[in-house]
């Protein structure tokens, strides 16, 4: 990988670019539609959204002022836990197409996993949503569809039942807190791990072992931990609303982590973790 625009490909064969633009906390109106223009003008070519964000218009907007043509951007969004079920599903996607006010998704995510403390037939309820996931992708509605913060039993559960297989999982990923397990998973079975809150909420960016690393490359923390979500082959989705770390946040493909020092940041106690948990069921209070 030399830039933002360069490509992992998924197990379908569609391209994604290897570093995306996070929104996620990012305050609806003026602040998310600047920010994303302002990472679409600085290189960023792959913007992700969720409807729980609340800021899919403005996500839109920043896109449509970018001036940046449909073709060259990859769109994600993510489907929200009170719209589970086929129809519902379905429907849920329309919603953010328009308000995203775009034809097509590139990538469409169920956000979180229906679990057993939710209720006894959590199965059967990921099986409905997934069969509208496979609805839209049939109907070119979506050129890809994946899943977000399922553990592998959620997958494995999700494979029993579906006809086309997910091809990327959104999990949080970072130095402290990498899910290793999660990760070797995925990539043994053909999907791709995006990681989220990359920096770990920001509570990486002051831990010692990043930043002696950082030191030695001339680099900042923030940089570490992008470039060591790439090195595990994980696409990571920094966010930021300020124009100068926007911009910065791409300066990490003229250096690469050492293999001791990917080591020690395997290593790494927990620190940074969002405290959220798919089988603890966060997403009910997500918002």
């Amino acid at each position: 990988m030399t830039n933002a625009k360069d490509m992992f490909t998924l197990a379908n064969g569609v391209k994604i670019p290897c570093l995306g633009f996070g929104t996620w906390q990012t305050p609806d109106g003026e602040v998310a539609k600047n920010s994303v223009k302002c990472a679409i003008e600085s290189g960023y070519r792959h913007i992700d959204t969720a409807a729980a964000y609340d800021n899919e218009g403005s996500v839109g907007e920043g896109i449509i002022a970018s001036g940046i043509k449909r073709d060259e951007l990859f769109v994600t969004t993510k489907h929200w836990v009170s719209e589970r079920g086929y129809e519902k599903t379905i429907a849920a996607c329309e919603a953010s197409l328009k308000a995203l006010k775009l034809d097509y998704l590139d990538l469409y995510l169920i956000h979180w996993p229906c679990v057993e403390k939710v209720t006894p037939e959590w199965k059967e309820i990921n099986a409905s949503t997934w069969k509208g996931f496979e609805k839209l992708y049939r109907d070119g509605k979506i050129k890809a569809i994946g899943v977000s913060n399922f553990l592998p039993h959620h997958l494995e559960v999700l494979n029993d039942f579906a006809e086309i297989k997910p091809m990327v999982n959104q999990i949080e990923f970072h130095p402290g807190y990498n899910q290793m397990e999660t990760v070797k998973y995925c990539q043994d079975n053909g999907i791709l791990v995006e990681g989220w809150s990359p920096l770990g909420c920001g509570a990486v960016l002051g831990d010692p072992t990043v930043n002696e690393i950082a030191a030695a490359h001339g680099k900042t923390a923030a940089h570490v931990c992008i470039r060591y979500a790439l090195q595990h082959n994980v696409l990571p989705l920094p966010k930021s609303v300020t124009p100068s770390r926007i911009a910065d946040n791409l300066n990490v493909f003229d250096f690469a982590l050492t293999d001791a020092e990917m080591a020690k940041l395997d290593a790494m106690e927990n620190i940074g973790c969002s405290g959220f948990f798919p089988d603890d069921a966060p997403a009910e209070n997500y918002k």
